[in-house]
């Protein structure tokens, strides 16, 4: 299901792509599970999206963050955080990945810079080497400091 128009399959995604390269766009990509989305995420992406023209985040399934994350998690289905991402200006298309990496979609979508938190280091950061040897750069970016999905459900929960 594609519940609004920044959301494309990565197939349909590939093909737009593919013509906005032609057109001498810098393509950015970023993924993550953005469950609950917080200052920290908007501040987080705006950076990511300076980086180039056109900024595409890629969420975790439900299910991928339940391998992930465990059985509590996600807190928002797949759709509603595709619906809440693709509302933010600086986010130009939504994709989903169900694996444990994004790695199979950043090798399709081939982007110009692969962007994560500051919480990785560019030579850990999953597709790394493979954004690097068709010429693109990696970055990785300083995170808001005390700003995190988990200190958002650890406070949510000392207050009941």
């Amino acid at each position: 299901m594609i519940p609004h128009k920044k959301s494309y399959t990565a197939k349909s995604l590939a093909k737009i792509i593919q013509r906005l390269r032609a057109r001498g766009k810098k393509i950015v990509f970023t993924n993550g599970c953005f469950d609950i989305l917080h200052r920290g995420h908007v501040q987080y992406l705006q950076k990511a999206q300076r980086l180039g023209d056109v900024l595409i985040v890629a969420l975790n399934t439900d299910a991928s963050i339940k391998r992930l994350k465990g059985p509590s998690r996600p807190i928002n289905p797949l759709s509603d955080r595709m619906e809440v991402m693709a509302a933010l200006e600086c986010v130009r298309f939504v994709t989903s990945f169900s694996g444990e990496t994004p790695l199979q979609l950043i090798r399709l979508l081939k982007p110009d810079v692969l962007v994560k938190g500051g919480d990785w280091k560019p030579s850990s950061i999953v597709g790394a080497e493979d954004v690097k040897s068709w010429g693109g750069k990696v970055r990785s970016l300083r995170l808001l400091k005390g700003r995190s999905t988990t200190s958002v459900i650890e406070r949510a929960q000392e207050s009941r």
